[in-house]
């Protein structure tokens, strides 16, 4: 058999896996922050027109208070177990 390939992108996965168990942020703009929360390295579209990728935390404080946008330190151990699941699924 021919082997098939597919490619899967799990938009802004980070953003997403902390809005997995909080349902309540659903429609709140979410950025996740890197170790010791330094800069960002993830975000929700609806946060993308008003932070950067990258940006460091203490530059942008302000904005996330402006625009209600909520922060959250990573979840490096969250993210791996959810893209398992998503690779289980993908894979059966």
């Amino acid at each position: 058999p021919t082997p098939v390939f597919g490619l899967v992108d799990c938009n802004s996965f980070y953003a997403s896996c902390e809005r997995v168990f909080r349902p309540d942020l659903a429609k709140v703009p979410i950025v996740v922050l890197s170790n010791n929360d330094g800069c960002v390295i993830a975000r929700s579209y609806d946060a993308k027109p008003y932070v950067k990728m990258g940006a460091p935390y203490f530059q942008i404080k302000d904005v996330l208070r402006r625009y209600g946008i909520q922060s959250f330190s990573s979840n490096f151990g969250l993210y791996g177990d959810l893209s398992q699941r998503v690779m289980t699924i993908i894979e059966s």
